[in-house]
């Protein structure tokens, strides 16, 4: 049969095994999208990523006869115990063949290390930040990932709960056809309402020279409006720098609409980036020597949105800027070409947010739990 043999990655060396995994393991999975493996040895090395000031992490990969046949990560990261006052670690990066001895084997590494560390629970899938992938697929299998989602098999759940974890939250994702005139009459008139009555102003960056310019803001923004939602941490200004340095060169300015106060204030925006996942799939995780030349055509040549993020200031919640971000969103997206748009992960509890999305007849196609377990 083969024993279970666990080895703690501790070498550069390790880490690329470690990143490859899963793209053996979904090898014959069409609806799995592979990663980009440099920003994954970016985010998981222990050298490359700022988060490192603030979290300490542990590597795992199991082996059976000589083969790969699991990885897990185990991450605490002390700016969450901090601010929550929960004495967590959380395990990502998982994956697993469907052998409960590789699951039981590398979930008991991260909970005896949680333990050794003084948790007294492990929760996840969640990464560093809360701009990590997080949360495990549960419904919505036959359907594409995508580059900021994580796909899994469905026997990963059955997995963990037979472990003893349990739900702690959801996210929810949905698709929708983009269409002239989609936009509901009480949208509009919302969006009018805010311009008129608040002097909000939407603003259509040109360039990325010029999205730049309110990169800053757009991150205090951030932390602010997604402040008080499930795990999320406020980022330093070196995990900033850092994911203004390696993204906001891939984006399209015309796909972030900004909206601006009567002060010309950031007071709300909106990110959303062509579906890559042809390109993806032809790369396989590697960028060279081609697949950069790649990304870039199917930047070009894609007609699926995915919709990452929406944020507002939180004094000017319910104010009319949401209606704002998603009318000129929409009209640029329209405009652009696009003809369907894909709204990634939000939490179930957070209803403002998701329930926008019926204003376009949204289906919702997915669902992700984060799991929880308390140790004795």
């Amino acid at each position: 049969m083969g024993q279970i043999v666990l080895k703690e990655v501790t070498s550069s060396k390790e880490l690329r095994k470690f990143i490859d995994f899963p793209n053996q393991l979904y090898k014959d999975e069409p609806n799995y999208i592979p990663y980009i493996n440099f920003d994954e040895y970016n985010t998981l090395h222990w050298k490359k990523n700022p988060a490192f000031d603030h979290c300490e992490a542990k590597y795992w990969l199991a082996y059976k006869n000589g083969e790969i046949v699991g990885r897990i990560a185990g991450i605490i990261n002390r700016k969450y115990i901090e601010k929550w006052g929960n004495n967590y670690a959380r395990f990502g990066w998982v994956d697993y063949i469907d052998n409960k001895e590789v699951s039981t084997a590398l979930f008991s590494a991260v909970e005896n290390w949680a333990k050794e560390k003084g948790m007294n629970g492990v929760h996840g899938p969640l990464g560093f930040t809360d701009l990590d992938r997080e949360g495990m697929l549960v419904e919505g299998f036959d359907k594409p990932g995508s580059l900021i989602t994580l796909y899994n098999f469905p026997y990963y759940a059955d997995h963990v709960r037979a472990l003893g974890y349990q739900k702690d939250v959801n996210w929810l994702e949905f698709k929708f056809e983009l269409k002239p005139d989609q936009i509901g009459k009480d949208v509009l008139r919302v969006a009018d309402f805010a311009e008129k009555r608040y002097g909000f102003k939407y603003l259509r960056v040109k360039s990325k020279k010029e999205l730049l310019n309110y990169a800053e803001e757009i991150f205090d923004l951030l932390d602010k409006a997604y402040s008080h939602l499930y795990g999320v941490t406020p980022l330093s200004k070196k995990q900033v720098d850092t994911y203004i340095k390696a993204y906001f060169s891939f984006v399209i300015p015309d796909l972030i609409p900004l909206v601006l106060d009567k002060n010309g204030k950031l007071a709300g925006f909106g990110v959303a980036v062509p579906s890559l996942n042809k390109a993806l799939l032809q790369n396989r995780g590697k960028i060279l020597p081609v697949g950069f030349i790649r990304l870039l055509r199917e930047m070009k040549k894609s007609r699926v949105l995915d919709l990452y993020l929406i944020g507002v200031q939180p004094e000017y919640t319910n104010k009319g800027v949401n209606a704002l971000i998603l009318k000129y969103g929409h009209q640029i997206a329209i405009e652009m070409g696009y003809h369907t748009a894909i709204a990634t992960d939000m939490l179930e509890t957070n209803t403002k947010v998701w329930t926008q999305w019926q204003h376009f007849g949204a289906e919702r196609i997915k669902k992700r739990t984060c799991f929880i377990k308390h140790l004795e």
